[in-house]
């Protein structure tokens, strides 16, 4: 691939990525999810990527309640699908290296080399500790030298007939996993604290970045690229963007508008506390913009034209390589944003 790259998040948890009662509510299917991976390839995008999600965050959409497992979405869509790159999520603290190295050797193979890792650290409580799966004794930091470890051994165990090893967190005793996977899989991660920012610039191919506006996604973006220079690396960096797309500006603000007046206050306050915030924090960050509230990504809104605008601003201010996008209506609206947008981008460079 040349250029910047874009790509679509799936909707693997019922509402997709807008917490809205008067949006559209793409439901957790194989079915729907199959159309908008196949729409995306038809489109000429680069990547389809699926979140890792255990529990919802309820509210009057029930958002999340309703989710589809990411690696077993990924086998199908290999399947289903003949170009595009396919991401699948992994909590590690859920799943043994071991295991994920047989997995991904074994979508390497469906796939034919299209499949990548995002490598995700367990970061909200209550989803894991309803499975008994939640440490509590572990710090941040800790996930992060936990999640080290755990790839070095996945990778090992990609390349290597026999591991050994005897680490902080896991032993392994002549431990075997083949065949191997025909390349080293993409590894991707998000997070934007000192340790995630470490692990991605020395372990990662690619980066997924949050900032609050344009100028602080770029200052991420140089930074976790100058710590992967310092290891004798390279590394992509990415942003999610909400794509709200219509005939005309102002039928695109309408759509806008009308999505956001719906937004699901009880969910999104969940949300903010899984997070970590204290609840009047969460409470009073929830009752700001009402229309920005429902969305969970930066949000480009207008006609073809001025998303074209928008969009290369966003890539080219901040420095990114690429962008996951989100659509509010996957099925409606893949198709014309590559129709009326995506040649422009490809043409922008």
């Amino acid at each position: 691939m040349s250029g910047r790259e874009y790509g679509v998040f799936l909707p693997v948890g019922n509402g997709g990525w807008i917490m809205s009662e008067t949006a559209p509510h793409p439901e957790a299917t194989w079915a729907y999810n199959r159309e908008a991976a196949l729409a995306a390839e038809r489109i000429g995008l680069d990547f389809v990527m699926s979140m890792a999600k255990w529990r919802g965050y309820g509210g009057s959409t029930d958002h999340w309640g309703r989710t589809l497992e990411s690696m077993t979405l990924t086998a199908a869509l290999a399947e289903a699908t003949e170009r595009v790159q396919l991401w699948a999520t992994v909590h590690t603290n859920l799943f043994h290296p071991a295991v994920v190295a047989k997995v991904f050797a074994t979508l390497d193979q469906v796939s034919g080399g299209r499949c990548g890792m995002n490598v995700v650290v367990g970061a909200y409580e209550h989803e894991f500790s309803q499975m008994g799966q939640w440490r509590a004794d572990l710090t941040h930091d800790d996930r992060y030298r936990y999640t080290e470890e755990w790839l070095r051994l996945v990778e090992r165990l990609w390349s290597e007939d026999s591991v050994s090893a005897n680490g902080e967190f896991f032993t392994l005793d002549d431990c075997q996993s083949r065949p191997h996977p025909s390349r080293r899989p993409t590894v991707i991660a998000a997070g934007r604290s000192p340790a995630g920012t470490r692990f991605q610039a020395a372990h990662c191919d690619g980066s997924f970045l949050t900032a609050e506006d344009l100028p602080g996604l770029r200052t991420a973006s140089r930074e976790v690229k100058a710590l992967a220079a310092e290891h004798g690396r390279s590394i992509k960096t990415y942003a999610m963007l909400t794509v709200v797309l219509d005939e005309t500006d102002a039928a695109a603000q309408r759509r806008f508008a009308e999505y956001g007046r719906g937004y699901d206050a009880e969910a999104i306050t969940r949300m903010k506390l899984s997070w970590g915030l204290p609840l009047e924090r969460a409470m009073s960050m929830t009752a700001g913009d009402e229309a920005h509230e429902a969305f969970q990504t930066a949000v480009v809104v207008g006609g073809p034209q001025t998303v074209v605008e928008q969009v290369a601003q966003q890539v080219h201010e901040a420095e990114l390589d690429g962008l996951m996008l989100v659509f509010p209506d996957y099925l409606r609206d893949t198709e014309p944003f590559g129709e009326l947008v995506l040649p422009g981008l490809r043409a922008a460079g």
